[in-house]
């Protein structure tokens, strides 16, 4: 039987139906249990073993060591987690990709899939008009394993058995006598592979699908399974070409991680083939003919395989660091100059849930920038320095550029994912992000008008009176405290967690104060020894603070979700 053009579009729409199974699961689980995703990653410990069994879960879960490599590479360039902290979650990445081997080897060339695919239709597409959106995701979620289910028994179909095509096997045994050479070119195709199809998972379903037609020997399909594991990895390390240095530094583990297991791996390949096939209890040397014993073989070497060089390299965390380190050059910053990095990798996109952490992160850094503007401010107020000053103006007009900048990435940033779907929650927490944002923005705006107005009085020696100086310095240093409140509620990892009392209580001593102030203002206006320059700048200044209270309260009342 001749293997044409239409078998090849069949084929190929069978692997596209499996990735977009893979794809919805991958997705709708995000969703369903977002929150829970959110505070699992974002709550990682230095523990490595914690780490390792957390990315094995996840992966399991969402059938994507490259999604969660992804998102663990995302977290380390937002600052989220250290580089140390996500070798586990890699480590445990790896290891969980192997359960969609075990499904496949299990369950795709055991049961007649269509006869399961359709009755989890049948479930999943009346979840999908429920108007909970949990049970929606959840419907996705089955639509999506129905799909995958599908995908695997057209595939199945597609691939030309051995007696079809008998020039196939004799074609692949031309590259098979070479040995540990032979091995390494079948370690490059599956490299191929894995970075065509963007998925380890489907790499390793493909893998399966044509040994259990007879297309290639045991030991060659070991090979390219270490191929496809060093293959996957390139997923994260083009969404790190974007990040910084410790986002490249935790992409760059991943595959040295692969390519070390691989290594060594590759040396010892058919004596340990030999030994698993033992402990398994199946006979190597007729395992070809059997397709279940060869997928069930398989999967057992690429779960072992994964597992032991987990276990091998995971105490290596340190010298694997280095290693990924190397001709990656330290960013040192000079002492005069603010540079701005937003650190959220593109390739995050599509997955919501797991982007509001890393927004979250940005907009705690947008809180800090606020907390040294307010520093800046009540120095600049209290030093007769000129140079010092102009210094600190100067500063604050780079942080106000900073945050202008903050504001529209971090805008833009939102509005692309808004058109994804997400759940109702995500969905809040990435409206309440924007209007902190946009509060932020405004502080930012009035200290810098605010050091228009100081240059301005100095360049025209204009001079606060002691009663007015002491005054502005107590209105300061509340509206410092406040601002010191405002960025610990935006470090919190869990908005829902947040009081918004300490900040309430700030900003009524700051309305307190200013009401004082201008209370006594108004009582001195026209006196003799009370300039009416100095005056008016005093009003400016203590007006515009208060301003910045309320705004401060709105970034909490933002964060509790009261806007």
């Amino acid at each position: 039987m001749e293997f044409g053009f239409i078998d090849i579009v069949q084929m190929i729409g069978a692997v596209g139906m499996f990735i977009y199974g893979m794809k919805l699961m991958s997705e709708s689980i995000q969703r369903a249990a977002g929150a829970q995703f959110r505070n699992t990653l974002s709550n990682i410990t230095s523990n490595k073993w914690i780490g390792l069994l957390t990315g094995f879960l996840i992966t399991g879960l969402i059938q994507s060591s490259s999604a969660t490599t992804v998102m663990t590479v995302s977290f380390v360039n937002a600052g989220l987690l250290g580089v140390t902290e996500s070798i586990g979650l890699i480590l445990g990445a790896n290891i969980g990709t192997t359960v969609t081997g075990w499904l496949v080897s299990l369950a795709g060339f055991k049961l007649v899939l269509s006869e399961y695919s359709v009755p989890l239709f049948a479930i999943g597409v009346p979840l999908l008009f429920f108007k909970s959106g949990k049970w929606k995701y959840w419907g996705e979620f089955i639509i999506g394993f129905a799909s995958l289910f599908l995908g695997l028994g057209f595939m199945r179909e597609a691939v030309p058995t051995l007696n079809d095509d008998p020039l196939m096997l004799e074609w692949l045994k031309n590259f098979t006598e070479y040995g540990l050479w032979s091995n390494l070119f079948f370690v490059l195709i599956g490299v191929v592979i894995a970075v065509l199809v963007q998925s380890s998972s489907v790499a390793m379903a493909i893998t399966l699908t044509m040994c259990a037609q007879g297309w290639m020997p045991f030991e060659v399909a070991a090979a390219l399974i270490l191929g496809e594991n060093i293959g996957t990895t390139s997923t994260a390390l083009i969404s790190s070409i974007i990040g910084n240095r410790e986002a490249k530094i935790a992409a760059r583990i991943h595959t040295w991680f692969n390519v070390i297991g691989v290594a060594w791996m590759i040396i010892i390949l058919p004596w340990f083939l030999q030994i698993l096939a033992s402990i398994l209890k199946i006979d190597i040397d007729s395992i070809n003919e059997n397709p279940a014993d060869i997928a069930i073989g398989l999967s057992a070497f690429h779960t072992l395989f994964n597992v032991l060089n987990a276990l091998i390299l995971i105490n290596f965390g340190p010298a694997l660091t280095r290693l990924a380190s190397l001709g990656l050059h330290d960013s040192h910053e000079e002492n005069d100059r603010v540079k701005i990095k937003l650190n959220i990798i593109g390739s995050i996109n599509g997955m919501p849930e797991m982007a509001t952490i890393q927004l979250q992160k940005e907009t705690e850094k947008f809180g800090d920038i606020i907390v040294k503007m307010a520093e800046h401010f009540h120095t600049i107020i209290n030093t007769t320095d000129i140079k010092k000053q102009q210094k600190l103006f100067k500063r604050i007009r780079q942080y106000e550029e900073m945050t202008d900048e903050l504001e529209i990435v971090i805008t833009e940033y939102i509005t692309n994912l808004s058109k994804e779907e997400m759940t109702s929650q995500t969905s809040l927490i990435l409206r309440n992000i924007l209007n902190i944002c946009n509060d932020l923005e405004r502080i930012a705006d009035i200290y810098y008008s605010l050091t228009i107005v100081l240059q301005k009085k100095a360049d025209e020696n204009i001079y606060f009176l002691a009663e007015q100086r002491e005054k502005i310095n107590e209105l300061s240093i509340l509206i410092s405290q406040a601002c010191k409140i405002m960025s610990q509620n935006l470090a919190a990892t869990d908005y829902s967690t947040v009081q918004k009392t300490a900040a309430t209580l700030a900003e009524k001593k700051i309305n307190t104060l200013r009401n004082e102030m201008r209370e006594e203002h108004l009582l001195r206006l026209g006196a003799a020894d009370y300039n009416v320059k100095s005056a008016m700048v005093y009003n400016n200044v203590f007006t515009s603070l208060e301003r910045i209270g309320d705004h401060i309260l709105n970034v909490t009342e933002a964060v509790v979700g009261e806007v």
